[in-house]
């Protein structure tokens, strides 16, 4: 395998990363994502700031200064870390983009997520062909993606250890 392609796979598992666990309710009808309506940027703002997105395996953080993303994924051999930005596009689409380290090499992913409200439930997307899941029931259940997004930077500390383990075997 050459770098090139071990990176863009580190990139596509590190984007997938986010939408590896999904709520395990039914997958809404295409009738209801017409219906829905895109979150408004002050929502996904309000949800995405200053919090971590626990992933089964790593976790970003949205931070508010700069709009600064950092994430880390992986354990061991397989651990990479991310650092980039976060921003919000017209239609209730978040963002972020970020270099991605690995013991291989460093890569740049774009990830975007879509996020529409019926009533008072939210559906997710990874884009440009995943596919839509409640994202946040009314009320929020346990299995809920939203329920991993955490206030506070959940990322930090490990982040900065996967960095130094990676700057080691260099």
């Amino acid at each position: 395998m050459t770098i090139a392609h071990g990176l863009i796979m580190v990139a596509a598992l590190v984007g997938a990363a986010g939408a590896a666990t999904v709520a395990a309710s039914a997958a809404p009808s295409a009738a209801t994502i017409k219906q829905a309506e895109p979150l408004s940027n002050e929502d996904l703002y309000r949800l995405y700031s200053q919090r971590s997105w626990i992933w089964k395996d790593g976790a970003g953080y949205f931070a508010v200064p700069q709009r600064r993303f950092s994430a880390w994924t992986g354990k061991g051999r397989n651990a990479s870390y991310g650092v980039g930005s976060w921003f919000i596009t017209d239609a209730g689409r978040l963002c972020f983009k970020a270099d991605w380290y690995a013991k291989i090499g460093a890569a740049p992913a774009l990830t975007c997520f879509s996020h529409r409200r019926k009533g008072n439930v939210i559906f997710q997307k990874r884009e440009p062909k995943g596919d839509w899941y409640v994202f946040a029931n009314a009320p929020v259940r346990k299995g809920d993606e939203i329920t991993k997004l955490r206030r506070g930077d959940y990322v930090v500390a490990k982040l900065g250890k996967v960095e130094d383990r990676l700057a080691l075997k260099r």
